[in-house]
Protein backbone atom coordinates (compact mmCIF):
# COMPACT_ATOMS: atom_id res chain seq x y z
CA UNK A 1 0.00 0.00 0.00
CA UNK A 2 1.25 3.57 -0.89
CA UNK A 3 2.42 5.79 1.54
CA UNK A 4 -0.75 8.25 0.18
CA UNK A 5 -3.94 7.65 -0.85
CA UNK A 6 -4.78 9.13 -4.61
CA UNK A 7 -6.81 12.46 -4.35
CA UNK A 8 -8.98 14.65 -6.71
CA UNK A 9 -10.16 18.05 -5.26
CA UNK A 10 -13.69 19.07 -5.78
CA UNK A 11 -14.84 22.62 -6.66
CA UNK A 12 -17.07 22.79 -3.80
CA UNK A 13 -14.94 21.59 -1.22
CA UNK A 14 -14.07 24.20 1.45
CA UNK A 15 -10.38 25.89 1.08
CA UNK A 16 -10.65 28.63 4.45
CA UNK A 17 -11.42 25.79 6.85
CA UNK A 18 -9.23 26.56 9.97
CA UNK A 19 -7.85 22.94 9.45
CA UNK A 20 -3.72 22.75 8.35
CA UNK A 21 -2.06 20.13 6.41
CA UNK A 22 0.02 18.01 8.64
CA UNK A 23 3.16 17.09 7.24
CA UNK A 24 5.30 14.20 9.19
CA UNK A 25 8.97 13.82 7.42
CA UNK A 26 8.61 9.95 6.92
CA UNK A 27 10.39 7.61 4.11
CA UNK A 28 8.32 8.62 1.32
CA UNK A 29 5.68 11.82 1.05
CA UNK A 30 2.69 11.20 2.76
CA UNK A 31 -0.96 13.29 2.53
CA UNK A 32 -2.81 13.28 5.74
CA UNK A 33 -6.70 12.57 5.91
CA UNK A 34 -7.61 16.27 6.00
CA UNK A 35 -5.53 17.24 3.05
CA UNK A 36 -8.26 18.76 1.30
CA UNK A 37 -8.17 21.41 4.21
CA UNK A 38 -6.22 24.69 4.22
CA UNK A 39 -5.80 27.35 6.39
CA UNK A 40 -6.46 30.67 5.19
CA UNK A 41 -4.43 33.78 5.48
CA UNK A 42 -6.77 35.40 7.40
CA UNK A 43 -7.01 32.90 10.03
CA UNK A 44 -3.17 33.13 10.54
CA UNK A 45 -3.50 36.67 10.92
CA UNK A 46 -5.99 36.12 13.93
CA UNK A 47 -3.82 33.69 15.58
CA UNK A 48 -0.70 35.72 15.10
CA UNK A 49 -1.84 38.38 18.00
CA UNK A 50 -1.74 36.26 20.44
CA UNK A 51 2.12 34.93 19.68
CA UNK A 52 3.71 38.12 19.03
CA UNK A 53 5.66 38.49 15.97
CA UNK A 54 5.94 35.64 13.30
CA UNK A 55 8.82 33.59 12.87
CA UNK A 56 10.08 31.64 9.98
CA UNK A 57 8.68 28.13 10.34
CA UNK A 58 11.52 25.28 11.11
CA UNK A 59 12.01 23.70 7.63
CA UNK A 60 11.02 19.88 7.14
CA UNK A 61 14.29 18.57 7.77
CA UNK A 62 15.21 20.33 10.64
CA UNK A 63 11.64 19.76 12.33
CA UNK A 64 9.63 16.53 11.33
CA UNK A 65 7.21 16.77 13.22
CA UNK A 66 6.33 20.21 12.54
CA UNK A 67 2.36 20.71 11.62
CA UNK A 68 2.40 23.28 9.20
CA UNK A 69 3.93 22.64 5.89
CA UNK A 70 3.80 25.68 4.37
CA UNK A 71 3.01 29.64 5.46
CA UNK A 72 -0.10 30.84 5.10
CA UNK A 73 -0.27 34.73 4.10
CA UNK A 74 -2.90 37.54 3.65
CA UNK A 75 -3.81 38.84 0.58
CA UNK A 76 -2.44 42.25 1.74
CA UNK A 77 1.02 40.83 2.64
CA UNK A 78 1.21 39.44 -1.20
CA UNK A 79 0.02 42.64 -2.52
CA UNK A 80 2.67 44.89 -0.34
CA UNK A 81 5.28 42.34 -1.58
CA UNK A 82 4.39 42.96 -5.40
CA UNK A 83 3.58 46.37 -4.94
CA UNK A 84 0.01 45.67 -5.85
CA UNK A 85 1.03 43.31 -8.69
CA UNK A 86 2.00 46.38 -10.55
CA UNK A 87 3.15 46.16 -14.22
CA UNK A 88 6.73 46.31 -13.46
CA UNK A 89 6.43 43.21 -11.52
CA UNK A 90 4.63 41.12 -13.89
CA UNK A 91 6.98 38.19 -14.55
CA UNK A 92 4.46 36.25 -16.91
CA UNK A 93 1.38 34.39 -17.61
CA UNK A 94 0.66 30.10 -17.22
CA UNK A 95 -2.63 28.21 -17.20
CA UNK A 96 -3.17 28.65 -13.51
CA UNK A 97 -2.78 32.57 -13.52
CA UNK A 98 -0.16 35.79 -13.69
CA UNK A 99 3.27 35.50 -11.89
CA UNK A 100 4.68 38.60 -10.16
CA UNK A 101 7.92 39.00 -8.73
CA UNK A 102 8.11 40.18 -5.04
CA UNK A 103 9.99 40.54 -2.09
CA UNK A 104 8.39 39.80 1.69
CA UNK A 105 8.63 42.64 3.95
CA UNK A 106 8.65 40.61 7.35
CA UNK A 107 12.25 38.89 5.72
CA UNK A 108 13.24 40.46 2.51
CA UNK A 109 12.92 37.71 0.79
CA UNK A 110 12.66 37.72 -2.57
CA UNK A 111 9.94 35.48 -4.18
CA UNK A 112 7.41 34.52 -7.11
CA UNK A 113 3.51 35.09 -6.48
CA UNK A 114 1.37 32.77 -8.87
CA UNK A 115 -2.12 34.48 -8.80
CA UNK A 116 -5.08 32.16 -9.59
CA UNK A 117 -7.33 33.29 -12.78
CA UNK A 118 -10.88 33.16 -11.06
CA UNK A 119 -12.36 33.09 -14.68
CA UNK A 120 -10.16 29.78 -14.89
CA UNK A 121 -11.70 26.67 -15.06
CA UNK A 122 -9.72 24.43 -12.98
CA UNK A 123 -7.82 26.81 -10.88
CA UNK A 124 -9.33 25.81 -7.34
CA UNK A 125 -8.05 22.44 -8.33
CA UNK A 126 -4.62 22.92 -9.67
CA UNK A 127 -4.32 25.55 -6.58
CA UNK A 128 -4.99 22.13 -4.19
CA UNK A 129 -3.12 19.92 -5.84
CA UNK A 130 0.01 22.03 -6.35
CA UNK A 131 0.13 23.03 -2.40
CA UNK A 132 -0.36 19.21 -1.50
CA UNK A 133 2.02 18.00 -3.54
CA UNK A 134 4.75 20.84 -3.14
CA UNK A 135 4.49 20.51 0.50
CA UNK A 136 4.94 16.99 0.80
CA UNK A 137 7.97 16.52 -2.22
CA UNK A 138 10.87 17.96 -1.65
CA UNK A 139 13.98 17.35 -4.11
CA UNK A 140 16.39 20.04 -5.39
CA UNK A 141 15.44 19.80 -8.50
CA UNK A 142 11.29 20.79 -8.07
CA UNK A 143 10.65 24.11 -7.04
CA UNK A 144 10.27 25.08 -3.33
CA UNK A 145 6.81 26.75 -2.14
CA UNK A 146 7.10 29.19 0.43
CA UNK A 147 3.44 29.43 1.74
CA UNK A 148 -0.20 30.36 -0.49
CA UNK A 149 -2.92 32.92 0.11
CA UNK A 150 -6.55 31.21 0.15
CA UNK A 151 -8.30 34.93 1.93
CA UNK A 152 -12.35 34.52 0.54
CA UNK A 153 -12.14 34.30 -3.15
CA UNK A 154 -8.13 35.10 -3.49
CA UNK A 155 -5.81 32.15 -4.49
CA UNK A 156 -2.42 32.82 -4.38
CA UNK A 157 0.88 30.67 -4.48
CA UNK A 158 4.39 31.76 -3.20
CA UNK A 159 7.29 30.21 -4.39
CA UNK A 160 11.22 30.68 -4.16
CA UNK A 161 12.30 33.09 -6.93
CA UNK A 162 13.99 31.96 -9.61
CA UNK A 163 16.32 34.13 -11.02
CA UNK A 164 17.37 33.01 -14.36
CA UNK A 165 13.33 32.40 -15.64
CA UNK A 166 12.41 29.33 -17.32
CA UNK A 167 14.61 27.46 -19.95
CA UNK A 168 12.07 28.44 -22.61
CA UNK A 169 13.25 31.91 -22.29
CA UNK A 170 16.73 30.91 -23.13
CA UNK A 171 16.31 28.75 -25.60
CA UNK A 172 13.47 30.77 -28.00
CA UNK A 173 12.93 33.90 -29.39
CA UNK A 174 16.25 35.05 -27.73
CA UNK A 175 16.60 39.07 -27.71
CA UNK A 176 19.28 40.74 -29.64
CA UNK A 177 22.63 40.32 -27.99
CA UNK A 178 21.79 37.21 -26.06
CA UNK A 179 24.11 34.16 -26.70
CA UNK A 180 22.93 30.61 -27.04
CA UNK A 181 23.41 28.11 -24.00
CA UNK A 182 26.59 26.53 -24.35
CA UNK A 183 26.53 22.70 -24.78
CA UNK A 184 27.28 21.23 -21.34
CA UNK A 185 24.73 23.62 -19.68
CA UNK A 186 22.15 22.11 -22.27
CA UNK A 187 23.62 18.88 -20.85
CA UNK A 188 23.25 20.05 -17.18
CA UNK A 189 19.89 21.07 -17.74
CA UNK A 190 18.91 18.16 -19.23
CA UNK A 191 20.08 16.00 -16.39
CA UNK A 192 19.13 17.83 -13.42
CA UNK A 193 15.28 18.02 -14.88
CA UNK A 194 15.90 14.11 -15.38
CA UNK A 195 16.71 13.98 -11.75
CA UNK A 196 13.50 15.99 -10.50
CA UNK A 197 11.24 13.33 -12.59
CA UNK A 198 13.36 10.28 -10.99
CA UNK A 199 12.28 11.62 -7.52
CA UNK A 200 8.29 11.92 -8.64
CA UNK A 201 9.06 8.10 -10.50
CA UNK A 202 11.04 6.08 -8.35
CA UNK A 203 11.07 7.63 -4.90
CA UNK A 204 7.58 8.99 -4.33
CA UNK A 205 5.35 6.29 -3.26
CA UNK A 206 2.73 6.08 -5.05
CA UNK A 207 4.64 7.44 -7.91
CA UNK A 208 3.95 11.02 -8.95
CA UNK A 209 3.13 11.55 -12.99
CA UNK A 210 3.61 15.31 -13.44
CA UNK A 211 1.62 15.37 -16.73
CA UNK A 212 3.20 18.94 -17.68
CA UNK A 213 6.86 18.54 -18.36
CA UNK A 214 7.79 21.50 -21.09
CA UNK A 215 9.96 24.19 -20.95
CA UNK A 216 8.61 26.85 -19.66
CA UNK A 217 8.05 24.46 -16.61
CA UNK A 218 11.39 24.06 -16.04
CA UNK A 219 12.51 27.02 -13.85
CA UNK A 220 16.74 27.86 -13.26
CA UNK A 221 18.57 29.39 -10.58
CA UNK A 222 21.90 30.38 -10.32
CA UNK A 223 24.04 28.56 -12.10
CA UNK A 224 21.65 27.38 -14.26
CA UNK A 225 19.90 24.11 -11.64
CA UNK A 226 17.24 23.35 -13.08
CA UNK A 227 13.88 23.10 -10.92
CA UNK A 228 10.67 21.76 -11.96
CA UNK A 229 7.37 23.79 -11.22
CA UNK A 230 3.71 24.44 -12.44
CA UNK A 231 2.48 21.02 -10.32
CA UNK A 232 -1.08 21.77 -11.02
CA UNK A 233 -1.96 19.00 -13.76
CA UNK A 234 0.38 16.09 -11.52
CA UNK A 235 -1.32 12.42 -10.87
CA UNK A 236 -0.72 9.87 -8.39
CA UNK A 237 0.44 7.27 -10.50
CA UNK A 238 -0.83 3.35 -11.17
CA UNK A 239 -0.64 1.35 -7.75
CA UNK A 240 -0.79 -2.51 -6.99
CA UNK A 241 -1.27 -4.59 -10.39
CA UNK A 242 -2.74 -1.37 -12.71
CA UNK A 243 -0.83 -0.60 -15.55
CA UNK A 244 -2.17 3.28 -15.97
CA UNK A 245 -4.38 5.62 -14.72
CA UNK A 246 -6.96 7.24 -16.98
CA UNK A 247 -7.51 10.22 -16.25
CA UNK A 248 -9.25 13.45 -19.05
CA UNK A 249 -6.37 14.21 -21.66
CA UNK A 250 -4.44 17.62 -19.96
CA UNK A 251 -1.08 19.10 -20.84
CA UNK A 252 0.61 20.91 -23.74
CA UNK A 253 0.15 19.86 -27.47
CA UNK A 254 3.85 18.83 -28.44
CA UNK A 255 4.44 17.58 -25.22
CA UNK A 256 2.06 14.79 -24.91
CA UNK A 257 2.56 11.10 -24.98
CA UNK A 258 0.54 9.77 -28.12
CA UNK A 259 -0.88 6.39 -26.38
CA UNK A 260 -2.23 9.46 -23.19
CA UNK A 261 -3.72 11.82 -26.26
CA UNK A 262 -5.41 9.28 -27.64
CA UNK A 263 -6.62 6.89 -24.72
CA UNK A 264 -6.32 9.15 -22.23
CA UNK A 265 -4.13 6.21 -20.06
CA UNK A 266 -1.46 8.29 -18.16
CA UNK A 267 1.44 6.48 -16.87
CA UNK A 268 5.67 7.32 -15.89
CA UNK A 269 6.65 6.66 -19.64
CA UNK A 270 3.92 9.50 -20.34
CA UNK A 271 6.41 11.84 -18.89
CA UNK A 272 9.37 10.02 -20.32
CA UNK A 273 8.13 11.07 -23.88
CA UNK A 274 7.62 14.67 -22.62
CA UNK A 275 11.30 14.36 -21.27
CA UNK A 276 12.45 13.63 -24.87
CA UNK A 277 10.48 16.54 -26.42
CA UNK A 278 12.06 19.34 -24.14
CA UNK A 279 15.19 17.25 -24.68
CA UNK A 280 15.20 17.28 -28.47
CA UNK A 281 14.42 21.35 -27.72
CA UNK A 282 17.87 21.58 -25.99
CA UNK A 283 19.12 19.52 -28.37
CA UNK A 284 18.07 21.52 -31.81
CA UNK A 285 17.07 25.25 -30.02
CA UNK A 286 13.54 24.41 -32.00
CA UNK A 287 10.32 24.66 -30.54
CA UNK A 288 8.33 21.65 -29.90
CA UNK A 289 5.64 23.31 -32.28
CA UNK A 290 6.51 26.32 -34.76
CA UNK A 291 4.09 27.30 -37.34
CA UNK A 292 6.68 29.85 -38.08
CA UNK A 293 8.70 26.79 -39.97
CA UNK A 294 8.35 25.55 -43.55
CA UNK A 295 5.82 23.13 -44.07
CA UNK A 296 7.13 19.56 -42.43
CA UNK A 297 8.60 20.85 -39.76
CA UNK A 298 5.66 22.43 -37.84
CA UNK A 299 6.11 19.93 -35.39
CA UNK A 300 9.61 18.71 -33.90
CA UNK A 301 9.34 15.20 -33.36
CA UNK A 302 7.66 14.36 -36.76
CA UNK A 303 10.73 16.74 -38.25
CA UNK A 304 13.31 14.89 -36.31
CA UNK A 305 12.55 11.37 -36.36
CA UNK A 306 13.09 10.84 -40.40
CA UNK A 307 16.74 12.09 -39.50
CA UNK A 308 17.26 9.47 -36.43
CA UNK A 309 17.41 7.15 -39.72
CA UNK A 310 20.45 8.19 -40.93
CA UNK A 311 23.71 9.62 -39.23
CA UNK A 312 24.87 11.34 -42.07
CA UNK A 313 22.00 13.74 -41.29
CA UNK A 314 22.64 14.15 -37.62
CA UNK A 315 24.02 17.37 -37.82
CA UNK A 316 21.24 18.80 -39.07
CA UNK A 317 19.54 17.72 -35.59
CA UNK A 318 22.54 20.04 -33.84
CA UNK A 319 21.31 24.06 -32.99
CA UNK A 320 22.78 25.97 -35.73
CA UNK A 321 23.63 28.91 -32.52
CA UNK A 322 25.65 26.60 -31.12
CA UNK A 323 28.26 26.93 -34.65
CA UNK A 324 29.62 23.45 -34.22
CA UNK A 325 30.67 23.94 -30.33
CA UNK A 326 29.85 20.17 -29.42
CA UNK A 327 31.03 16.73 -28.80
CA UNK A 328 30.04 14.57 -32.00
CA UNK A 329 30.27 11.52 -29.90
CA UNK A 330 27.89 13.34 -27.09
CA UNK A 331 25.31 14.77 -29.88
CA UNK A 332 25.17 11.23 -30.85
CA UNK A 333 24.46 9.66 -27.18
CA UNK A 334 22.20 12.33 -26.83
CA UNK A 335 20.04 11.91 -29.76
CA UNK A 336 20.09 8.04 -28.89
CA UNK A 337 18.58 9.12 -25.69
CA UNK A 338 16.04 11.45 -27.23
CA UNK A 339 15.05 8.93 -29.77
CA UNK A 340 14.31 6.36 -27.41
CA UNK A 341 12.52 8.59 -25.13
CA UNK A 342 10.10 9.64 -27.86
CA UNK A 343 8.95 5.83 -29.20
CA UNK A 344 5.78 6.05 -30.06
CA UNK A 345 5.17 2.80 -28.12
CA UNK A 346 5.29 3.59 -24.08
CA UNK A 347 6.70 0.25 -23.69
CA UNK A 348 9.76 0.60 -25.76
CA UNK A 349 10.43 4.16 -23.83
CA UNK A 350 13.45 3.61 -21.42
CA UNK A 351 12.47 4.24 -17.63
CA UNK A 352 13.15 7.89 -16.08
CA UNK A 353 16.31 6.36 -13.90
CA UNK A 354 18.26 4.62 -16.46
CA UNK A 355 17.93 8.42 -18.72
CA UNK A 356 19.28 9.92 -15.66
CA UNK A 357 22.39 7.35 -15.79
CA UNK A 358 23.08 8.15 -19.51
CA UNK A 359 22.76 11.84 -19.02
CA UNK A 360 25.23 11.66 -16.03
CA UNK A 361 27.61 10.27 -18.21
CA UNK A 362 27.14 12.52 -20.91
CA UNK A 363 27.46 15.70 -18.21
CA UNK A 364 30.73 14.29 -16.39
CA UNK A 365 32.32 14.08 -20.26
CA UNK A 366 32.46 18.08 -20.70
CA UNK A 367 33.05 19.64 -23.63
CA UNK A 368 35.98 22.47 -23.92
CA UNK A 369 35.98 23.78 -27.56
CA UNK A 370 39.89 25.06 -27.15
CA UNK A 371 40.79 22.01 -26.38
CA UNK A 372 41.35 18.71 -28.87
CA UNK A 373 42.99 15.73 -27.32
CA UNK A 374 44.64 13.24 -28.96
CA UNK A 375 41.73 10.51 -28.77
CA UNK A 376 39.37 13.49 -30.13
CA UNK A 377 37.59 12.74 -33.12
CA UNK A 378 35.45 16.39 -33.67
CA UNK A 379 38.14 18.01 -35.48
CA UNK A 380 36.58 18.87 -39.37
CA UNK A 381 38.92 16.46 -40.92
CA UNK A 382 38.74 12.85 -39.08
CA UNK A 383 34.40 14.12 -38.70
CA UNK A 384 34.95 14.01 -42.50
CA UNK A 385 36.73 10.84 -42.45
CA UNK A 386 34.27 9.36 -40.19
CA UNK A 387 31.05 10.09 -42.07
CA UNK A 388 32.90 9.26 -45.48
CA UNK A 389 33.35 5.77 -44.20
CA UNK A 390 29.52 5.39 -42.63
CA UNK A 391 28.70 6.69 -45.89
CA UNK A 392 30.76 3.69 -47.99
CA UNK A 393 29.82 1.12 -45.25
CA UNK A 394 26.14 1.91 -45.67
CA UNK A 395 26.36 2.24 -49.48
CA UNK A 396 28.84 -0.78 -50.54
CA UNK A 397 28.65 -2.91 -47.14
CA UNK A 398 31.26 -3.27 -44.28
CA UNK A 399 30.72 -2.76 -40.70
CA UNK A 400 29.23 0.36 -39.50
CA UNK A 401 29.93 2.16 -35.57
CA UNK A 402 28.04 2.13 -32.35
CA UNK A 403 29.19 4.40 -29.72
CA UNK A 404 28.32 2.82 -25.88
CA UNK A 405 28.30 5.08 -23.32
CA UNK A 406 31.84 3.89 -21.88
CA UNK A 407 33.31 6.46 -24.66
CA UNK A 408 34.77 3.24 -26.62
CA UNK A 409 33.88 2.04 -30.33
CA UNK A 410 32.83 -1.00 -31.51
CA UNK A 411 31.91 -2.83 -34.66
CA UNK A 412 28.09 -2.90 -35.80
CA UNK A 413 26.09 -2.97 -38.80
CA UNK A 414 24.68 0.46 -40.08
CA UNK A 415 21.27 -1.87 -40.03
CA UNK A 416 21.92 -2.28 -36.19
CA UNK A 417 23.11 1.33 -35.96
CA UNK A 418 19.60 2.95 -37.24
CA UNK A 419 18.09 0.26 -35.66
CA UNK A 420 19.12 1.73 -32.59
CA UNK A 421 17.85 4.98 -33.71
CA UNK A 422 14.90 4.18 -35.76
CA UNK A 423 11.18 5.09 -34.15
CA UNK A 424 10.27 1.82 -35.01
CA UNK A 425 12.91 0.19 -32.72
CA UNK A 426 11.33 -2.95 -30.49
CA UNK A 427 10.41 -2.74 -27.18
CA UNK A 428 12.86 -5.09 -25.60
CA UNK A 429 16.14 -4.01 -27.66
CA UNK A 430 15.49 -0.55 -25.90
CA UNK A 431 15.00 -1.08 -22.67
CA UNK A 432 18.02 -3.85 -23.15
CA UNK A 433 19.90 -0.30 -24.23
CA UNK A 434 19.06 1.68 -21.13
CA UNK A 435 19.94 -1.10 -18.82
CA UNK A 436 23.04 -1.81 -20.72
CA UNK A 437 24.17 2.22 -20.13
CA UNK A 438 22.97 2.01 -16.79
CA UNK A 439 25.01 -0.82 -15.75
CA UNK A 440 28.39 0.67 -17.26
CA UNK A 441 27.56 3.25 -16.19
CA UNK A 442 27.54 2.66 -12.90
CA UNK A 443 30.23 -0.09 -13.32
CA UNK A 444 32.74 2.52 -14.03
CA UNK A 445 31.47 5.29 -11.65
CA UNK A 446 32.56 2.20 -9.14
CA UNK A 447 35.97 1.68 -10.30
CA UNK A 448 37.06 5.56 -10.31
CA UNK A 449 35.50 6.37 -7.30
CA UNK A 450 33.90 9.21 -9.01
CA UNK A 451 31.04 9.48 -6.11
CA UNK A 452 27.50 9.26 -6.87
CA UNK A 453 25.19 11.09 -9.41
CA UNK A 454 22.21 10.47 -8.18
CA UNK A 455 19.50 13.01 -7.28
CA UNK A 456 19.49 13.74 -3.65
CA UNK A 457 15.89 14.49 -1.85
CA UNK A 458 15.98 17.66 -0.62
Amino acid sequence: MGCFPCFESREDEKLNSNKQIDHRKQSCPTLPSNMSRLSSGADRLKSRSNVGSRKEPPSQKDAPDANIAAQTFTFRELAAATKNFRPESFLGEGGFGSVYKGRLESTGQAVAVKQLDRNGLQGNREFLVEVLMLSLLHHSNLVSLIGYCADGDQRLLVYEFMALGSLEDHLHDLPPGKGPLDWNTRMKIAAGAAKGLEYLHDKANPPVIYRDFKSSNILLDEGYQPKLSDFGLAKLGPTGDKSHVSTRVMGTYGYCAPEYAMTGQLTVKSDVYSFGVVFLELITGRKAVDSTRPSGEHNLVAWARPLFNDRRKFVKLADPRLQGQYPMRGLYQALAVASMCIQEQAAARPLIGDVVTALSYLVNQTYDPNTKSSGDKDDKRNKDERIGRILKNEEGGGSGRKWDFEGSERDDSPKETARMLNRDLDRERAVAEAKMWGENWREKRRQNAHGSFDGTNG
